[in-house]
C-alpha cells in the first residue's frame, strides 16, 4: 500500500470517527448560532461540490455518484463542514491535501496540468493553418496549360515510312 493510499485512507477513517462525534443534530430549544446565515446557504454549495469531484473510492466516477461507503462518509463530512461554517476554499484544500490533485474533474491550468490545456489549442490552431495553407493553394495553382502540340497533326516523313512499310 502507497503511502498517499495510506494518508487517505487514514484521513477517512479520522473524517468518520470525527463525523460519528460531530454531527449530532442540535437540540430543537437551543438558540442559533450568530452565523445562522452562512450556514444556512453552506449546504448547497457542498451538494454541489458533491457533483463536482471525483470519488477517491470508485475511479472515473464523482462523488455524488460512488455508492461506497467511504463515498457516503466523504459527502456526510463535506455536509458537516458546510455547516460547521467552513467556506468551500477550506475544504476543497482539505480534501485535496488528503487525496490530492487525483479528485478533480480537470487538472490545474498551472504547471504540468497546463499541458492539458495548450496542447489540444496548439493542435487546432497548427490543423487550421494546414487547412489554409492547402485551400490557398489549390485556390491559386494554375490550370494546366494546353499543349501546343496538336494531337491531329503528323510528320509527313513518318507517314511516308509507314506508308512504305505497310506495302512491303
Amino acid at each position: 500500500m502507497t503511502r498517499r493510499r495510506a494518508a487517505a485512507l487514514a484521513l477517512a477513517a479520522a473524517l468518520g470517527l470525527a463525523l460519528r462525534a460531530g454531527a449530532q443534530p442540535a437540540p430543537a430549544e437551543s438558540p442559533p448560532a450568530p452565523s445562522a446565515a452562512p450556514a444556512a446557504e453552506a449546504p448547497a454549495w457542498a451538494y454541489d461540490m458533491a457533483h463536482e469531484l471525483m470519488s477517491p473510492f470508485c475511479p472515473g466516477r464523482a462523488l455524488a455518484e460512488c455508492p461506497s461507503p467511504q463515498a457516503d462518509e466523504l459527502r456526510v463530512w463535506i455536509l458537516a463542514q458546510a455547516r460547521a461554517g467552513a467556506t468551500r476554499e477550506e475544504v476543497e484544500a482539505q480534501l485535496l491535501g488528503a487525496f490530492g490533485d487525483k479528485i478533480r474533474q480537470a487538472p490545474r491550468p498551472e504547471g504540468v496540468g497546463l499541458v492539458a490545456y495548450v496542447v489540444p489549442a496548439l493542435l487546432v490552431v497548427g490543423g487550421a493553418l494546414l487547412l489554409w495553407l492547402f485551400l490557398r493553394r489549390q485556390a491559386g495553382a494554375p490550370p494546366p496549360a494546353p499543349s501546343t502540340v496538336d494531337p491531329v497533326a503528323r510528320d509527313p516523313d513518318l507517314e511516308r515510312r509507314l506508308d512504305e512499310e505497310l506495302r512491303a
